[in-house]
């Protein structure tokens, strides 16, 4: 949703005047083309948005709108200022729209009290039962009645939370809606960007809430939050410092921020997460929806493909389009995206999404313009296509599993030893694995494909690896991961991390950065953690027996990669991956609530044998 600030805020505001930016190459022309105005709209509690609409000086024909509504604020502020650019790409504003810009409410010029992820509600009976659906439908109607020369239609867009934003727009189901584009949406804060199976996703979201806290009240502002200083670049050498997660706010926060509290506070998925699940309520939509999100989305990739598949699922006669590239949180809206690190993608990715699919998507289904679009657009890491198809994951695909067995060995055959087989290393939390080899404050995004080399070279990380492939080996869908494991703990922490190591006869690309050598390069190209406490249920932890063989299932979410021909596909199995998770204190306990003498080593165990397999279930394409 929102944990790399920088990239994040320039992103979503680089037009905004918050930030100090080179002048937008559509500056000028958005200027002399388009006239600002500015609104207080009345919700049907009495609440007021305040709303930014930037309508075509051109009168001589109707426009349908286009929508953002935005908890990153909709500046700059004034009708005499402008923002650099309009819609999601700059096609939009050289078509002609009338470009919609809303704070939600409780954010910034808007009234009411902000709530992360407004708990969507299924009944409005009375005027006060308000959600961000009703005050979308009311936004609407406002516009369709007050601002002239609109053709009746209403297109609505954003990225990260303004996806999720994007998404309540669809509960409306105001019937001039006609199209809706949520990208990188929240689905579920708890899975999204809070707790990934339960693991908290530390550094993420450390550094987040203070900047984005500009107000407790109901009285709009132009505040910005003040962002936290670490005083240092060394992330990892930070979070230890720190110590417990208690001590975010003993030493720094002071229980100061709300929102940063309600995580701390629910480690458990409760009601309170249950609440801003959206997903529940993603049924009798008639709106047609371009769901799009990038393979290396660290933050919400679990939103938009969940996002596609409910919407899918709940409503088989509505257009669903659903378009994954190889992108990071938003990469798609802006840049070429024909790398991520070391990584090459063979050519721009970016340009012919924001044209040929997003473009296409919102001018058919406002304009009428013609749209020759599959379903499903999907870029093939790996082998560096799109590929299309009618459903997600492919009817072509089908399941089979990848088994670790002993050795190191890795392999589509299952193990033959009935012998009790196992890997074992020592966890001490401690001395954690990190998640990058660099030193960095943030979550840095290239870690999505970054070379694990560094890891593997570690004791406290188990590696097993296929042969040489003697042929081309495509994984399209979700992985499961279904691990057999014991621990002299009774909890532990469980990250599975797919990888594609590159033959050595593999020359460096112009991306390859200093001191890397690409020649035996592992990929990462899908990984996941999973807080074994929560093996039966997120919302049941359970400890685990000492020295007991136990079951640990969890989804590592869905990739479409290709590992070539002279490749091996690499499992890495671990415990720690810091800071990207909070260390787990390998007791049976609240670990928001732990102690610094809480953290305890202990000995893991995965289980290899035919009696107790471990292995990934995954989707293959022949």
């Amino acid at each position: 949703m929102k944990k790399n600030l920088l990239f994040i805020f320039c992103l979503l505001l680089s037009a905004s005047g918050l930030y100090a930016q080179p002048k937008a190459p559509d500056a000028d022309y958005i200027k002399a083309n388009y006239q600002k105005y500015e609104y207080q709209i009345p919700m049907r509690d009495g609440k007021k948005l305040f709303t930014s609409v930037y309508v075509p000086k051109d009168q001589s024909k109707k426009y349908p709108f286009m929508m953002d509504r935005t908890p990153y604020s909709v500046a700059p502020y004034g009708t005499e200022l402008y923002k650099g650019s309009l819609g999601p790409s700059s096609l939009f504003a050289h078509d002609g729209y009338i470009f919609v810009y809303q704070d939600v409410r409780g954010r910034w010029m808007s009234e009411g009290i902000y709530e992360e992820m407004t708990p969507e509600k299924e009944d409005h009976k009375t005027n006060k039962d308000v959600d961000e659906g009703t005050d979308t439908y009311d936004t609407i109607d406002w516009l369709l009645k007050n601002i002239p020369n609109n053709n009746g239609k209403v297109g609505v867009w954003g990225i990260s939370y303004p996806g999720f934003y994007t998404t309540t727009a669809l509960l409306s189901r105001h019937p001039a809606l006609v199209a809706a584009s949520p990208q990188a949406p929240i689905a579920d804060l708890y899975r999204d960007d809070a707790f990934h199976n339960g693991a908290f996703m530390l550094v993420a979201n450390f550094g987040f809430y203070p900047g984005f806290t500009n107000r407790q009240d109901d009285k709009p502002t132009q505040r910005r939050g003040k962002g936290f200083d670490p005083g240092t670049e060394d992330g990892y050498d930070f979070f230890l410092k720190m110590g417990s997660m208690r001590n975010s706010n003993v030493k720094y926060y002071k229980d100061t921020i709300r929102l940063w509290n309600e995580m701390l506070d629910h480690p458990n998925y409760d009601q309170h997460w249950k609440d801003r699940n959206v997903l529940y309520h993603l049924h009798d939509i008639k709106t047609a929806v371009l769901v799009t999100g990038g393979w290396y989305d660290a933050e919400d990739l679990y939103g938009a493909i969940n996002t596609y598949k409910t919407l899918v699922k709940e409503n088989p006669k509505t257009p669903v389009y659903f378009a994954m590239g190889p992108w990071v949180h938003g990469g798609w809206a802006r840049g070429e995206g024909d790398h991520l690190g070391d990584v090459g993608f063979g050519g721009p990715t970016g340009p012919f999404y924001r044209e040929k699919i997003e473009f296409a998507f919102f001018s058919h289904y406002l304009k009428g313009t013609d749209l020759d679009l599959k379903p499903v657009s999907t870029f093939e890491t790996g082998i560096n296509q799109w590929k299309t198809y009618n459903t997600w994951p492919p009817k072509e695909s089908t399941e089979k599993n990848l088994y670790l067995l002993p050795g190191g060995k890795l392999s589509f055959a299952a193990p033959a030893v009935a012998a009790n087989t196992f890997d074992e290393f020592i966890s001490d939390p401690n001395k954690p694995v990190p998640f990058i080899n660099s030193i960095d404050m943030d979550m840095k995004r290239e870690y999505m494909t970054a070379d694990q080399r560094f890891a593997a070279q570690r004791p406290d990380v188990l590696t097993y690896k296929t042969d040489v492939l003697d042929n081309d080996v495509t994984i399209a869908g979700n992985i499961w991961a279904n691990l057999k494991v014991s621990t002299t703990g009774t909890d532990a922490d469980w990250v599975v991390k797919v990888i594609d190591v590159y033959p050595d006869s593999t020359q460096n690309n112009k991306w390859a950065g200093k001191d890397v050598y690409l020649s035996g390069y592992q990929q990462m190209v899908r990984s996941e953690a999973m807080r074994g406490k929560f093996r039966n249920g997120f919302d049941k932890p359970e400890p685990f027996v000492p020295g007991k063989v136990s079951p640990v299932n969890f989804e590592l979410q869905d990739v479409l990669h290709t590992f070539k021909k002279g490749h091996r596909i690499m499992v890495q199995v671990q415990s720690t991956w810091f800071p990207l998770i909070d260390r787990n204190t390998q007791q049976f306990q609240d670990i928001m609530k732990a102690k610094d003498t809480d953290f305890k080593k202990a000995t893991h165990k995965v289980y290899t044998s035919k009696t107790n397999p471990s292995y990934l279930k995954v989707r293959v394409i022949e």
